[in-house]
């Protein structure tokens, strides 16, 4: 191999279950991308072959596209899907629907189902905004919402948790954050929403910038 180059792979959940191993160093020669890096692992392990089309790839703790190239001591981390036990977390960059996060915690067991929209306000804090704009870290977020609905649900009993979050610009009126918790009582399903919610807000690296008339500002930064 000329010029070779070592990185560091990580394996999580599904991953390091079929592969029986939490990581592992791979010599790979030079100039070798994400999607290089994926075909070289699917050759050494045939149980990443099935999964492969389900995974997100990070590189040193950011999402990388198949074409990015690998460096020396690059930290790698295979990514399987995240969920609380309804199923359905996560971030998304197209316009968000009710329905399906409500669909996602209807059971037959469930007597209440309770939903939240956060919507892009014209007004905050005083002044007039002409858009938000989103940042997240998208593996370390989708992670931590997948463990906010897991924690509420084995909490609540018979809860089901499901949160989407959009990232990008939005504009005044669209939906920047949606959720439904279900529950067998109403009092239940309204405490796993609001417990939801409150948690997000406090615990998921999501940024928000506020651009209005008189400029713009990193909410959370104080004065």
């Amino acid at each position: 191999m000329l010029n070779p180059m070592r990185v560091r792979v990580l394996y999580f959940a599904v991953v390091r279950e079929r592969v029986g191993r939490d990581q592992e160093e791979l010599d790979l020669p030079s100039g070798t991308t994400v999607a290089g890096l994926l075909e070289e692992i699917a050759r050494r392990h045939d149980a990443v072959a099935g999964l492969r089309r389900h995974l997100q790839v990070a590189r040193n703790q950011e999402i990388a596209r198949p074409e990015t190239v690998l460096e020396e001591g690059d930290e790698i981390a295979l990514i399987p899907p995240v969920s609380g036990g309804a199923g359905l977390v996560g971030l998304r960059e197209e316009p968000l629907d009710l329905g399906e996060v409500a669909r996602a915690v209807a059971h037959e067991g469930a007597g209440g189902i309770v939903t939240f929209t956060g919507v892009v306000r014209r007004q905050s804090r005083g002044r007039n905004v002409e858009r938000l704009e989103y940042e997240a870290y998208r593996a370390m977020a989708e992670a931590r919402l997948a463990a906010i609905a897991t924690e509420i649900e084995r909490a609540i009993p018979g809860s089901r948790v499901a949160i989407l979050h959009r990232v990008g610009t939005l504009r005044v009126g669209d939906v920047a954050v949606i959720l439904a918790a279900s529950a067998p009582h109403r009092a239940e399903a309204f405490e796993a929403a609001r417990e939801c919610i409150e948690r997000l807000k406090k615990e998921v690296p999501i940024w928000k910038k506020e651009v209005g008339e008189d400029g713009e500002e990193w909410i959370g930064l104080g004065p």
